[in-house]
């Protein structure tokens, strides 16, 4: 581990340096590129309002995010009773949508163990 840490330290000695040189730089860019979003005047007061208005707001669709997913749920249940009538179409993309999310269950297992694909660290 203490050979490991040794080999690591210059590298972050590298890295820091590349951003005390290069970070001023690019957060003048970056707030530059994007001052059309930065409101006036840039205050924490401004920050704990917008926060507040953007809670408020998920708060406001929830209405309209339920009756969403119901009408969702209909339609399921309306193509699960008519599943005789369903193309192969439909079929495969809906297997192929079932195979996308276990492919991402597996990668955060995967992520999740320490990327081993064998077993946790004990």
């Amino acid at each position: 581990m203490a050979s490991k840490l040794q080999q690591l330290q210059p590298k972050v000695a590298q890295a820091s340096q590349f951003v005390a040189k290069h970070a001023c730089a690019y957060y003048k860019q970056l707030l530059e590129q994007n001052k059309q979003y930065v409101q006036e005047p840039p205050t924490v007061e401004k920050c704990n309002l917008l926060a507040k208005q953007l809670l408020y707001t998920r708060l406001a669709s929830i209405p309209g995010r339920y009756e969403s997913f119901w009408k969702e749920l209909d339609y399921v249940k309306h193509l699960w009773k008519n599943r005789h009538e369903l193309k192969v179409e439909d079929a495969g993309i809906a297997a192929l949508f079932g195979l996308e999310c276990y492919a991402w269950f597996c990668a955060g297992e995967i992520i999740g163990r320490g990327f081993t694909f064998t077993g946790y660290y004990v």
